[in-house]
């Protein structure tokens, strides 16, 4: 509630400000106030810009909210393709500058009318509240990243290493990265890439959060809400990248009937992309398995060679023959 309210006074001091300021009209149409005036250098073609951005009507319902989402937007700047890109308006900014812009609703769907939600009305605008957090220059923002990539990465590493000692899993290693124990071994049927299997499976972050599971009572004991769901075996046809590239690894391990827990890097998992609200990016993902039933994949029937002439086909007996006589030669 506080931090609501302190967010509520900002805008309300943000508007206040907007009556002392002089508002001006882009070539395109849109109003701007700029509520501060910073000497650092104006903000440049192809700079990476990071700000905070509240989006609303002209009745103040909000449309987007970088304060709600929790993270501000970052977007290379570069010329405008249409009013609402906010590109005319960031070359007139500089870091830490705030400004209040309004969009006309009907340039930005000037052309393409039906596509106007009707909460926008015709001759209303979208507002904008911008704030210039940080401006970079491309190469600036890359090395950024990459370090932030290379630190996540590492973090990984050490909190994976953390749950395999905590667990005590005394875990196999793959030149993949792959780490996995077989918990329960067994004789059967080993599968090869291409073949069906039947699995049973459940998949945890490392910090136990149960994210998917075939067995209803496991996904009901971790909270799961998965409506519709028929919870049996799932069949994976193995090798041929219908799964993450852990799995697709892993079950070649396995042999029909055993058990074992996965231990997948986020190498071989969803990356730096992550998945859904629970895979954040960098996770390394912890599945337990259950090969149930290995399905052999259907050998193809030797391809059979076309009839040749009957002619032709005395010549070639003959000459077989021939051969076959003098192999015999040579061995007495």
């Amino acid at each position: 509630m506080k931090r609501f309210f302190l967010y509520a006074l900002g805008l309300t001091l943000l508007g206040t400000a907007a009556n002392a300021q002089v508002t001006t009209i882009t070539p395109k149409g849109a109003q701007y106030q700029i509520f501060t005036h910073n000497t650092t250098p104006k903000i440049q073609p192809d700079n990476i810009v990071t700000f905070q951005v509240v989006e609303r009507t002209d009745k103040d319902s909000v449309l987007f909210s970088t304060y709600t989402a929790g993270h501000p937007v970052q977007i290379k700047v570069q010329p405008s393709q249409n009013v609402a890109d906010l590109m005319d308006i960031f070359p007139l900014l500089s870091a830490k500058d705030s400004a209040l812009v309004r969009v006309p609703v009907d340039s930005v769907f000037k052309g393409h009318e039906t596509e106007r939600p009707a909460f926008l009305t015709p001759k209303s605008n979208i507002v904008f509240t911008i704030k210039i957090e940080k401006v970079q220059t491309l190469a600036e923002a890359i090395a950024e990243k990459n370090g932030a990539i290379a630190k996540m990465q590492q973090n990984e590493l050490v909190i994976a290493d953390k749950y395999i000692a905590d667990n005590k899993l005394a875990v196999k290693a793959t030149p993949s990265g792959l780490k996995y124990v077989i918990t329960q071994p067994s004789i059967g049927r080993k599968p090869v890439a291409g073949d069906t299997l039947l699995v049973n499976y459940t998949g945890r972050t490392l910090n136990g959060k149960v994210f998917d599971s075939s067995i209803q009572s496991v996904a009901q004991a971790g909270g799961l809400n998965q409506p519709g769901r028929n919870y049996e075996p799932i069949k994976v046809v193995v090798g041929q990248g219908q799964v993450i590239p852990g799995w697709d690894e892993g079950l070649l391990l396995l042999n029909q009937g055993s058990k074992a827990i996965f231990v997948i890097p986020s190498t071989l998992a969803y990356g730096s992309q992550g998945a859904g609200e629970d895979i954040a990016p960098f996770s390394t993902l912890v599945f337990d398995v259950e090969l149930v039933k290995v399905k052999p994949a259907p050998h193809k029937a030797p391809a059979t060679k076309p009839a040749t002439a009957t002619k032709s086909t005395t010549a070639k007996k003959t000459t077989t023959t021939a051969k076959k006589s003098t192999a015999t030669k040579k061995t007495n």
